[in-house]
């Protein structure tokens, strides 16, 4: 297996273009779960860790090379909260955020705050770049848009993002654990109101009913907020699988919701 230490955006670019059996390389905390014990053996690696162009983050942009240790500290306080839960400080050291949206599992711990906030995915190739919504990126249980030769440059945000964020998941323990639900709730000071869910179904869930009725809420009252719970349950589509039941998962989602927004009024 040949190794390519790219140094440079273009240089990691050229190697794809030459090597169309390569797998890019960044943090390597799932790429290596399948290497060791789904035996995964690609014929090269493009590794990426010392492409300055992928760590590099501002006020509406975030590099696919930046740790999770890293977005520990961002600004947004939903995305920073999703960090935190992220592996041991080992993991969060070395996975980045490009990961996490290249490996598109429905139990991402990023993907809730990105699709809260209608986050859009730059991607790259020889040819030029492009940018595309959260939910055009994510196609399915671990499945892009992500065509060869393409390397996930980053993240776009909006120009405007509500300051009242909350991030949460429910698993088996309350650290280093694949969640069983998540949810990232935004609100704005006008009550207008954003819910997204993960692993409660394919790809990250947006409660679009819910977030209708409670967006019209300027002050909920506690049987809105409620109501908003039971409206967020019915919309996921979970499944039962070795982590959960599809039963306990709508369940949580609605415990979810209401305590998020809670927390943001």
């Amino acid at each position: 297996m040949e190794t390519i230490r790219a140094t440079g955006l273009e240089e990691a670019l050229a190697a794809l273009e030459a090597r169309p059996d390569a797998v890019v390389l960044a943090g390597g905390t799932d790429l290596m779960v399948q290497v060791t014990y789904h035996h995964l053996r690609p014929g090269a690696v493009v590794a990426l860790r010392r492409v300055a162009e992928l760590r590099a983050a501002d006020e509406r942009f975030i590099g696919a090379g930046v740790t999770w240790a890293a977005l520990e500290r961002h600004r947004c306080a939903g995305l920073a909260e999703a960090a935190r839960t992220v592996g041991s400080p080992q993991i969060r050291a070395a996975g980045t955020l490009g990961g996490n949206l290249g490996t598109a599992s429905p139990a991402g711990d990023g993907l809730p705050f990105l699709a809260a906030v209608d986050a859009h995915v730059e991607v790259a190739s020889r040819t030029g770049t492009r940018t595309l919504r959260w939910d055009e990126f994510v196609t399915g249980p671990k499945r892009t848009a992500l065509l060869p030769g393409e390397i996930i440059t980053g993240v776009r945000l909006p120009e405007h993002i509500p300051d009242r964020q909350a991030f949460a998941k429910v698993g088996i323990r309350n650290a280093m654990v694949i969640s069983i639900a998540s949810a990232c709730l935004v609100r704005d000071a006008d009550g207008a109101t954003r819910i997204a869910l993960g692993s409660v179904g394919p790809t990250p869930i947006r409660a679009r009913r819910a977030e209708e009725m409670i967006s019209a809420e300027p002050n909920p009252s506690p049987a809105a907020i409620e109501e908003f719970g039971r409206l967020v349950a019915g919309e996921v589509t979970p499944i039962t699988d070795h982590r959960s039941t599809a039963e306990y998962r709508r369940h949580a989602s609605g415990v979810l919701a209401r305590r998020l927004l809670e927390r943001c009024l």
